[in-house]
């Protein structure tokens, strides 16, 4: 319809044109000092308009003609760029399909077309580093550095990422102790980092801030920092100064967790502070109780025997069929000397549960007092008992000796 009243105003106007020029009867008269020239008026309209197109087509012709090579040129810049958007589409769709080569050939003719050149060249990086092409993956990170500071927070990640993945953990580190404001990106790779250089300070520093940020579930973060704090006490179990300085700065949660009480009582007990040990123990058992836990509980035993027994008795009705509690009972009676009560503990922790271990006590009961046939019976038996254990875990591919 816009069309239409278009033409049909065109018509209007001409229509019009043509009976005000049959009823102008004006003209135009132009001087010259040897002519004089008159026109109608008419003719002399149609004259003009007639010069002004032509004018007007000149100066176009013009203006195209002299825009031609820039025109050119941005054709071509634009062909340029159109073909280094297909090689980079291409790169990122072979480089999530897995096929390196073709992701590294592709982003590298995008980087080449200097098309998204940043992320053409970390593209090219990660591909090249598949292929475990080294030196081609270095150079496109230096294409990356050359980019300057838009693209520095890419290329450290990249770099540090692939350096985590080659085991390169000092080196990535160093890269990533250079990035300013951590993200969550950067602070995962900083964990990981640390964890394989074992710097579990450093890892236990970094769970507040990975906590805050939400980006692990509560249990992932939490055996995170049982692990760093477990690593932290097997570190400082060489002096017991430092020892006891690390164990008074877990968290209280953490210390009755039976995994770190567990790690802790062995601390302690390797550097001879059984008394230590034992109130670790203690303070971990009331709050869950642990069978391998409580077998540490008979170890590095001192002159405070007694007292022992009388805490592990009482937690004897609460779990009357732990056949560990009964052992470590057996073992506490031996050391006070009480044998009649220590072969009673160790019978019972029999009658639960039959292991190697309570058969060797009894053994050495029977030894002391001289009951040599009892002393083969419990031998025997406990080393049955260990090679039916040994067969287990071997899956029954110990090799058996004639």
């Amino acid at each position: 319809m816009k069309t239409f009243f278009w033409i049909l105003g065109l018509f209007a106007l001409a229509v019009g044109l043509v009976v005000a020029g049959r009823y102008n009867a004006g003209y135009v008269m132009l001087v010259f000092p040897t002519h004089r020239i008159e026109l109608s008026i008419n003719f002399a309209i149609a004259l003009l308009a007639a010069l002004f197109l032509a004018l007007y087509v000149l100066v176009r012709a013009l203006a195209a003609m002299l825009s031609l090579p820039a025109r050119v040129r941005l054709y071509h810049e634009k062909q340029h760029l159109e073909r280094g958007r297909d090689a980079f589409i291409k790169g990122v769709q072979a480089y999530l399909e897995g096929r390196s080569g073709r992701a590294e050939e592709a982003a590298a003719s995008a980087l080449k077309r200097h098309y998204e050149p940043g992320l053409s060249a970390a593209i090219a990086a990660r591909a090249a580093h598949q292929k475990r092409a080294f030196d081609a993956r270095d150079r496109y990170l230096t294409t990356m550095e050359e980019l300057g500071e838009p693209q520095d927070y890419l290329r450290r990640i990249t770099q540090a990422e692939l350096l985590l993945d080659e085991r390169r953990y000092l080196d990535a580190l160093a890269v990533l102790e250079k990035i300013k404001v951590k993200h969550t990106a950067s602070l995962r790779l900083e964990l990981k980092a640390h964890q394989l250089a074992r710097n579990w300070d450093r890892v236990e520093a970094l769970l507040p801030q990975l906590d805050k940020r939400n980006i692990y579930d509560p249990a992932a973060l939490a055996q995170l920092r049982r692990t760093a704090t477990v690593e932290m006490l097997k570190r400082r179990a060489i002096d017991l100064d430092r020892l006891r300085d690390a164990w008074h700065k877990v968290p209280s949660e953490l210390a009755v967790d039976e995994l770190v009480a567990r790690v802790a009582a062995e601390c302690f007990l390797q550097l001879d502070a059984g008394e230590l040990a034992h109130r670790v123990i203690e303070d971990a058992l009331e709050k869950h109780w642990d069978s391998q836990l409580v077998l540490l509980y008979a170890e590095g035993l001192g002159e405070q025997a007694l007292k022992q027994i009388q805490k592990a008795e009482g937690w004897l009705p609460k779990h009357p069929r732990d056949a560990a509690l009964l052992l470590t009972l057996g073992r506490l009676c031996a050391h006070a000397e009480l044998w009649g009560k220590a072969r009673s503990y160790f019978e019972a922790s029999l009658a639960v549960e039959s292991s190697h271990s309570a058969h060797l006590e009894l053994a050495r009961l029977a030894e002391a007092s001289g009951h040599e046939d009892d002393a083969r019976t419990h031998l025997g038996a406990a080393l049955t008992h260990a090679l039916a254990q040994l067969d287990e875990v071997s899956g029954g591919r110990r090799r058996r000796l004639l």
